[in-house]
């Protein structure tokens, strides 16, 4: 039963439990349709799904979306971690790509089940999503986890195709000379394609021997230049490169 309803969380009494509220239902897991205001009042008997337990705290995470959309939510707790499903572009934002599955149900809410962030969606560096997918495209996504705030498959596209940096670290080694085009200035150094997909760094003060307040001042967006390879962060794919070495 509810006990106590805030901006923040749904405090609940559970069935046996009567002597403190020990149900807590956040404000994504009680609906994804409705308010909070909406969707529970003080005194009303509710069916909420558990999501943990936290034991320190004596609380239960409850989710009343989860009763809401039972549909949804089996079809997303059935799903794998690496599975591979199919879909259609639904929409594109500012935020990431929905994705309607062609299995499953619809999302009450969004226009896509699936869900892929920005970083999942390929790769190489981008500046838009349109760039990589455009909607009503058919994709083959792998699945990465189920998202209960949401009530969404949260997917990877990049996850099916070839990492690049991992061929291209194994050829590299550091202090190899190599030859790149500017792709972008920042103010803290400029971007060097060193090879297809394959994006280094060069920082302010390695763009050349002498002090420079701007990248600006030394190389030009297009530009072919000379680097050398600096480091090889294999866990997180960055390159690391240096100009004022090959001058």
């Amino acid at each position: 039963m509810v006990a106590e309803v805030t901006r923040s969380e749904v405090a609940v009494t559970l069935d046996g439990f009567a002597t403190q509220p020990l149900g807590v239902v956040g404000p994504l897991d009680v609906s994804w349709q409705r308010r909070i205001a909406d969707a529970a009042a003080v005194g009303q008997r509710i069916t909420a799904e558990v999501l943990a337990v936290d034991l320190e705290e004596s609380r239960v995470r409850l989710s009343m979306a989860a009763t809401e959309n039972p549909e949804l939510w089996a079809f997303l707790k059935r799903l794998r971690f690496g599975q591979r499903l199919i879909g259609t572009v639904a929409a594109i934002e500012s935020f990431g790509v929905f994705v309607a599955l062609e299995e499953g149900p619809d999302h009450p809410v969004y226009p896509g089940v699936g869900f892929i962030t920005y970083p999942e969606l390929s790769w190489r560096r981008f500046e838009a999503a349109s760039e990589v997918v455009e909607v009503g495209q058919r994709v083959c996504c792998v699945f990465l986890q189920f998202d209960t705030w949401q009530g969404e498959a949260r997917l990877s596209l990049r996850a099916t195709r070839p990492d690049p940096f991992l061929g291209f670290a194994e050829g590299v080694a550091v202090g190899q000379r190599l030859t790149g085009r500017v792709t972008k200035l920042v103010p803290f150094g400029v971007f060097v394609q060193v090879a297809e997909g394959i994006e280094g760094l060069v920082r302010l003060p390695e763009l050349s021997s002498v002090s420079v307040e701007a990248p600006e001042d030394v190389v030009r967006e297009g530009e072919e230049i000379a680097v050398i390879v600096t480091d090889i962060d294999h866990e997180r794919r960055r390159l690391s490169l240096s100009r004022s070495c090959c001058r």
